[in-house]
């Protein structure tokens, strides 16, 4: 398929273009070289964390207020994922990067399109995910690889080190995406590609330095797709452009990005949701197969922008700034399937439309110092944040007569669009909805001993958590029943604290432990559950505070490295007892993780690791539920891949991966049985040197044996529903450097 460059692609090749015939500029003869200085994404002194051997994990990476840390000196369990990674693997988003991941798998969210992933057994929605350290800003649904560098991954709760996620994730994990900055040599690169579906994709990236130090930079990306998918029918239409600014003197650094984003779905193929009457999970369907109405959709529009700066007050005090925003909207017309026949494949389906604006605005401050008493030695840190949401909703519902349309997973039915009889608030002027307001301080140090063999973490992050519902105005075939605008609020306190120690045994090997936990809001009584009214219906519980301990095992070879982390995380869960809903439960989830990287042997790359999890359902009101798994949790899930340079022909890469999850239940009784899967992706690469100019191109193919099988299993609390898996899907890009 033909795909046009999109205007604001060729907009931003124009002005680089022009802009390359100053920056750059030679130094007069007779005058000294200046010194080149590396950009920073996060606006640090020290830059971005180099990359491991092999290229595609760095050595360290974001640890919350803490800042940039290498791997070997942190009580945690990072990885950060390198650009290289991404542009050999062709990743396209957040979620095709960490499916290298062991400890993490990829879910979606309830009732729409949104990437979702587990991260310890825990859910972390888009929303949650951080942009340079601050959340919010990125598209809530699906974030296009364009927009990042790295993909920092840190595993455990993080209440100390990032505050709470604006939606009460975080317990299990915190993603945290990099920006792209303009490296020491220019760059002017254009990428075309296509893949199934006769999917069209082409995109540019260009970089300068300015100044007679380099002391200013510029990186633009653009990039555009479109067409179908490897799934009957199913088409996607993605426009993204961002503009990452840099600047440093001797003592000041200062970094800034704009971004906006279009992605538009039409005909997804949606969640399945096994009704209440299904006792057999069904078989997954041929993974071609498209169940969705052919009138759904689902279109995102966000434009968001962010500023970070640091400044040297002394040569040990540094203080920092940080702030950001984004508007969003989004609108939908969904159709999702409810089985009634596990056996069969039945399912009910109606229409179901919505739309959204976001208006985010967020900021912290901080400073951060090093300083020794006696022996002792402290890189202590104060900070404070600001986290500000006012959303706006509206939704329609196609009930009634003729809005319940019967179809089949294996033999689906389509039908002309329903009208929407039910409605709340106006969809075409969304109402405000809700607001959330969090604001944390946070006060740590980290003391160093033994000659700085031994590191030890304290810290403290008091937060306050603050939101205001207002209900929805509701018109139900043309009769007003509800006049809305009714509003409820919560506003609830809590200091976190962590405690973390690191030793390093030998240079190549540390020990650590950790205390640290995770918070959330409470949930909100319902009116009834499992049939039996809640007395006190609408009250919306104290936050809910998760304690995670653990202790592990790092190892840092030179070429090869790895983490080995034992882990056991408690997170309250509610139940009704004498009629009233109260967070007396409890999920338990422990489990160890094993992660390997590195270029173990030269021209060899591997990346990989395994995770064994136990999640469990504790006090939770119920001999039906208690001591059972929690929906959606596999006990046993991997990956590995190799990355090989074929001795003998120059340029020429091969690369395998294997993704693998263990069975896991789709209910919390654990009578619906969803089976294990596992996947193979291959991909080649070749770079070679066309007219003096550097050409790489890659294949790749996802699902190489075109496996049919369900991919994950819930992706919202106490929900069980079913994505199944995409089919075999070819990919191919070409890039060329000028």
């Amino acid at each position: 398929m033909s795909v046009p460059l999109r205007p604001v692609t060729i907009a931003a090749a124009i002005a680089l273009h022009s802009l390359a015939a100053t920056a750059q500029t030679p130094a007069p003869a007779g005058t000294l070289s200046t010194v080149t200085v590396e950009a920073s994404a996060d606006a640090s002194a020290e830059g971005l964390a180099k990359p491991f051997a092999g290229g595609q994990v760095a050595r360290g990476g974001r640890v919350g207020i803490l800042g940039t840390q290498d791997v070997m000196s942190t009580p945690f369990s990072t990885t950060s994922y390198t650009n290289e990674l991404i542009q050999n693997q062709q990743a396209k988003s957040v979620a095709d990067v960490l499916q290298n991941d062991p400890t993490v798998r990829v879910a979606r969210g309830f009732g729409n399109f949104q990437e979702s992933y587990f991260i310890r057994g825990f859910i972390v929605n888009s929303d949650d995910i951080a942009y340079n350290g601050l959340y919010g800003l990125l598209p809530r649904q699906y974030i296009s690889s364009e927009l990042f560098e790295r993909v920092e991954v840190l595993r455990g709760a993080s209440a100390f080190l990032n505050g709470a996620t604006p939606s009460g994730g975080g317990i299990g994990g915190n993603i945290n995406l990099l920006p792209k900055r303009a490296g020491n040599e220019p760059l002017t690169q254009v990428s075309l590609g296509a893949s199934s579906g006769s999917q069209g994709y082409v995109a540019t990236d260009i970089s300068r330095r300015f100044g007679p130090d380099q002391s200013t930079g510029i990186r633009i990306n653009a990039a555009h797709r479109e067409g179908g998918t490897a799934v009957d029918d199913e088409d996607v239409k993605l426009d993204v452009v961002s503009i990452g600014l840099d600047w440093r003197s001797r003592n000041a650094r200062i970094s800034a990005d704009i971004g906006h984003q279009e992605h538009r779905l039409s005909n997804t193929r949606p969640n399945v949701t096994l009704g209440a009457a299904v006792t057999v999970v069904p078989s997954a369907p041929n993974n071609k197969t498209n169940f969705a109405q052919p009138w759904t959709f689902s279109n995102e529009r966000d434009t968001f922008g962010t500023v970070r700066g640091e400044y040297d007050i002394t040569s040990d005090i540094t203080a920092w700034a940080a702030a950001g925003a984004r508007s969003s909207h989004e609108a939908n017309s969904l159709a999702g399937a409810t089985v009634s026949n596990g056996s069969t494949g039945a399912f009910t389906t109606s229409r179901f439309d919505n739309t959204r604006e976001d208006d985010v605005k967020t900021a912290e401050v901080g400073l951060r110092g090093k300083l020794r008493t006696g022996s002792v030695g402290h890189e202590w840190v104060l900070a404070a944040s600001y986290f500000g949401l006012e959303k706006k909703n509206a939704y329609g519902l196609g009930l009634g007569v003729g809005g319940t349309l019967a179809s089949n997973i294996y033999t689906p039915r389509y039908y002309p669009q329903t009208n929407l009889t039910f409605l709340g608030n106006d969809l075409a002027n969304p109402a405000i909805n809700g607001e959330t307001r969090l604001n944390s301080f946070a006060i740590g140090d980290t003391l160093s001993f033994l000659d700085d063999r031994a590191l030890l973490t304290l810290g403290l992050r008091n937060q306050n958590l603050a939101t205001r519902d207002t209900s929805y105005r509701v018109v139900s075939n043309g009769a007003q029943t509800a006049a809305g605008g009714i509003e409820t609020s919560y506003s609830e306190g809590r200091t976190s604290p962590v405690v973390g120690l690191v030793f390093k045994a030998r240079n190549d090997l540390s020990v650590y432990a950790n205390y640290i936990e995770g918070l959330s809001q409470g949930e909100t009584a319902p009116a009834q559950q499992n049939g039996s009214p809640v007395r006190n219906v609408g009250e919306q519980l104290k936050p809910y505070v998760s304690k995670q301990k653990e202790i592990g095992v790092k190892y840092d070879g030179g070429n090869i490295g790895g983490n080995v982390a034992f882990f056991s995380t408690e997170k309250p869960r509610a139940l009704v007892e004498n009629g009233f809903f109260s967070s007396a439960g409890k999920d338990r989830h422990q489990g160890i993780e094993l992660t390997v990287f590195g270029e173990p042997v030269k021209g060899l790359r591997m990346l990989g690791g395994l995770t064994l999890l136990n999640a469990e359902q504790k006090e939770t009101g119920s001999t039906t539920t208690d001591g059972k798994d929690v929906i959606g949790v596999p006990k046993r899930q991997g990956s590995i891949g190799l990355d090989w340079s074929v001795p003998g022909v120059t340029g020429l890469s091969l690369d395998a991966r294997v993704v693998a999850s263990g069975a896991s239940y789709a209910n919390a009784t654990n009578t619906l049985r969803v089976p294990g899967w596992s996947r193979l992706d291959i991909g080649a690469r070749y770079v070679t040197d066309i007219s003096g100019k550097l050409v790489t191109l890659r294949a790749r193919v996802d699902n190489v044996t075109d496996r049919d099988y369900w991919a994950s299993v819930g992706g919202y609390p106490n929900s069980g529903y079913l994505v199944l898996g995409n089919p075999r899907t070819f990919s191919l890009t070409a890039s060329v450097e000028f």
